[in-house]
């Protein structure tokens, strides 16, 4: 998953984007864009890498990515149902440079600095639906009045920030290339044990020149992140099947231990595996 530039597709003299991707898989490939983009999930499930955290994404989900932000939506495997998203994509300057500083935009100044982080939606979603499938049948003009009030709402709605940390550089083609492998490789083999040993070499550094790195990079040391991506594969376990045991979910996504199981389950999930479980299936 190399860190790349993703060119969004401008038409010209458009400054508003909007782009509809139905396919198997999202872009599965770590990139950035100078663009914001706004996307809602109309169909499909996977992973979402949002800056230095993973979490999940569903049909109707609602995310907010800001400008050249690291991320990639991995669809889940085995499955031969098409995916599909709906974004706009625009900048800041995109209708010049004082459009958003004008008083009559003051209500949405929080939109910006929660981009930057990235941030899911969650309230408002039925309405910030519609007028994502208005999007499908309007012209030019009509898309910028819904993408107007696409901004008065999300930046009215409830919301959960998708990274814990901005790193505010743009990724230079070497960094790019270490965070692609060190990414991929730890989404690839989090059921197995991983040692700090083990990624460095993946990197190509010491150990100790990859603790320092990585923790510069995403504010958060290694194994927190490994943590968190098993903690985010169990929960899929969970949301999937009531049959199987906790003890062997734990164990499926890489921890040796049930007791650092259900503690980190909880510390990330404020809830514990039993109960989460308990309140999708009743």
């Amino acid at each position: 998953m190399k860190v790349y530039p993703f060119k969004i597709t401008k038409p010209e003299n458009n400054a508003l984007i909007y782009q509809e991707d139905i396919e198997l898989v999202f872009y599965d490939k770590l990139h950035q864009h100078d663009e914001i983009q706004i996307s809602f999930i109309e169909q499909g499930k996977g992973t979402l890498l949002v800056g230095d955290s993973i979490s999940s994404y569903t049909t109707n989900d609602i995310f907010i990515i800001g400008s050249n932000l690291p991320h990639a939506f991995k669809s889940e495997e085995n499955t031969q149902e098409k995916s599909k998203m709906l974004s706009l994509f625009f900048t800041k300057d995109s209708f010049g440079n004082v459009f958003f500083s004008l008083n009559e935009f003051k209500e949405i100044t929080s939109f910006f600095e929660k981009s930057e982080k990235g941030f899911r939606i969650t309230s408002n979603q039925i309405e910030i639906k519609h007028l994502f499938l208005e999007l499908k049948k309007t012209t030019k003009m009509e898309r910028f009045i819904i993408f107007l009030k696409l901004m008065k709402l999300i930046s009215s709605s409830e919301f959960e920030y998708l990274s814990s940390f901005n790193y505010s550089k743009k990724y230079t083609d070497r960094e790019g290339n270490r965070m692609r492998s060190v990414f991929e490789y730890t989404i690839e083999n989090a059921h197995l044990p991983i040692t700090l040993l083990e990624i460095s070499e993946v990197a190509n550094m010491t150990k100790n020149a990859f603790c320092k790195y990585f923790k510069k990079r995403t504010n958060k040391t290694y194994i927190n992140f490994l943590t968190e991506l098993r903690i985010e594969n169990a929960c899929k376990i969970l949301q999937k099947s009531k049959e199987i045991s906790i003890n062997e979910i734990a164990f499926n996504v890489g921890f040796s231990n049930i007791s650092n199981f259900n503690r980190q389950f909880k510390r990330l999930k404020k809830t514990t595996p039993t109960n989460y479980r308990n309140h999708l299936f009743g």
